[in-house]
């Protein structure tokens, strides 16, 4: 098969490689149908996540046919259509048993793309496929329940649920790609008073209008606290949401939120960011961090069915499956490209 191997930083090639097999009876083999690219893989290109080792096949999301699957398989079968999740789940040690699948104990967690080959490839390995995978239902389009194996169930609950947003309240986002859309997309299901977009690329503010802002903010030509206490009545934010994953990103957000508010980052951080502890200490400011643990995607699924959330409008370009270099492309210089979430196909 073919498939997106890793060769270092700055480095990736579209290569021949061997097929998939089943290891471990857990496992099952999935055809990758459709494939996505996401701001994790471009963080790993630039070299910030030193677990990805040369020869890694990229990519954590996928819909794909279940192929094969091991005795240990119960709940799907081949034939079955799936959305392999971003996240696998052993389902037994004691953080999956809290749902807190992200930090799986028992050989799961982020693996797919990390710490084993991924889904940017014609097929994928999923270890634990009971507890990885969800049944796509019927009529819904691939590219649809795609945004379902990382961005929405990562900016729910890492960004919005974390956040604690309540009805009401003022949320700023810095960051209006798709993870930041998708906060406020999410963050939308809560009534918030004030949804505000930061970021520094006009094109990307026209897209977070779309998707539920209802103040933007050029950061580089505008002053964001002024814009932010001048909505607030000089109290700030009650949630900042970090979507970005720059150390400038996170202190801005330090800055935007009000005296018992919430800072949710989300942002991939390849580096140290500076904390204002001389200043925050005071103001009873909760900060969260999180990696998804995707406990959210059975909601999702039903928001998604029943026309509630409209995960498909993310996709802005689509390619064949063998077009990865391109796709890469276009999504690495969004701002040129206006490339929210790129899809890939066998069809």
């Amino acid at each position: 098969m073919r498939a997106v191997v890793y060769r270092g930083p700055g480095s990736k090639v579209w290569d021949e490689v061997a097929d998939p097999e089943v290891i471990d009876d857990t496992d099952a083999i999935v055809r990758v149908d459709a494939v996505t690219i996401c701001g994790t893989d471009l963080h790993i290109l630039k070299g910030d996540v030193p677990a990805v080792t040369d020869g890694r096949i990229l990519g954590h999301e996928a819909v794909g046919t279940v192929q094969e699957v091991g005795a240990g398989v119960k709940n799907v079968r081949p034939g079955d259509r799936v959305l392999v999740s971003c996240i696998s789940a052993c389902g037994r040690c004691s953080y999956c048993r809290q749902s807190a699948y992200g930090q799986c104990l028992g050989g799961g967690g982020w693996i797919l793309g990390h710490r084993i080959d991924g889904t940017q490839a014609d097929y994928v390995r999923v270890p634990f496929a009971d507890t990885s995978t969800y049944l796509v239902p019927a009529g819904v389009r691939d590219e649809d329940v795609l945004m379902l194996a990382d961005i929405l169930p990562t900016s729910y609950e890492v960004g919005v649920l974390n956040g604690r947003v309540r009805p009401g309240d003022t949320v700023a986002v810095v960051g209006a790609g798709p993870i930041g859309l998708s906060a406020m997309l999410s963050a939308r299901l809560f009534s918030p008073r004030h949804i505000v977009a930061v970021d520094l690329a006009d094109r990307r503010l026209d897209a977070a209008k779309e998707f539920g802002a209802d103040v933007t903010v050029n950061n580089g030509r505008e002053d964001t606290l002024a814009r932010v206490l001048e909505l607030t009545g000089g109290l700030g934010a009650d949630v900042a949401i970090e979507a970005v994953g720059v150390p400038a990103s996170f202190e801005l957000c330090t800055s935007l939120v009000r005296a018992g508010g919430t800072v949710a980052n989300i942002g991939v951080h390849g580096g140290p960011a500076t904390l204002h502890l001389e200043e925050l200490w005071i103001k009873n400011v909760t900060i969260t961090t999180g990696l998804v643990d995707t406990y959210s995607t059975p909601v999702l699924l039903r928001l998604l069915t029943s026309g509630q959330v409209d995960a498909g409008r993310f996709v802005t370009h689509r390619f064949a499956l063998g077009e990865f270099m391109q796709a890469y492309d276009v999504f690495a210089n969004a701002a040129d490209t206006g490339a929210l979430k790129v899809v890939l196909t066998r069809e």
